[in-house]
């Protein structure tokens, strides 16, 4: 059990059997009457914002939470299919559990999944993933010196923006947090 004095930001509690993280919280403690503490929730569950006030020393469950280093091996129409690094067991997710997080998906890309009462709730990506450029204009000389960008396929379909010296067949790294280019590892 977690007091209210213990919420911080980042912290996971568990309401009504569903976990939630703290975003924001505030404790407030008006001239008459009792202290309470105001959060905004996120639901690991379903992504949904929300928020409540508990009166202060008020009491919540801790969450049984489980972290586990997967490996994505491959894809089947909109099955998603990832190995446990550590025993070897198979799982399978489909695209809604999965969500946007496809975009940068690639074969034995080793990521971490959320487990909730052993049912996956959250797909954690590397920070960084090196992926392929499948297609995109080429870069007009001259128009580098306005510092322009132009849009780029990646190999699993995702489109962003890349700066013009970007060709076919580059290597780029790319932050999952932003979704944005952030260097070219290796030119075609």
């Amino acid at each position: 059990m977690i007091s209210t004095s213990d919420f911080r930001k980042g912290l996971k509690i568990e309401l009504e059997g569903e976990p939630f993280i703290i975003v924001d919280f505030q404790h407030v403690k008006p001239g008459k009457g009792g202290a309470f503490v105001r959060t905004r929730l996120k639901s690991l569950v379903s992504g949904n914002m929300q928020d409540k006030t508990f009166r202060a020393g008020e009491r919540v469950d801790t969450p049984d939470l489980e972290e586990r280093e997967m490996q994505f091996l491959y894809q089947e129409e909109n099955r998603f299919h990832f190995m446990d690094t550590g025993t070897f067991e198979q799982l399978f997710l489909t695209d809604d559990q999965v969500g946007d997080n496809r975009n940068f998906l690639t074969e034995n890309l080793i990521i971490r999944i959320l487990f909730h009462n052993n049912n996956p709730v959250a797909i954690d990506l590397p920070i960084f993933v090196n992926m392929t450029v499948a297609r995109t204009d080429p870069g007009v000389r001259g128009d580098t010196a306005s510092g322009g960008s132009k849009p780029a396929t990646l190999e699993t379909g995702a489109v962003i923006q890349v700066p013009l010296f970007i060709n076919e067949g580059d290597i780029i790294k790319i932050d999952t947090r932003t979704r944005t280019y952030t260097e070219r590892i290796s030119a075609k």
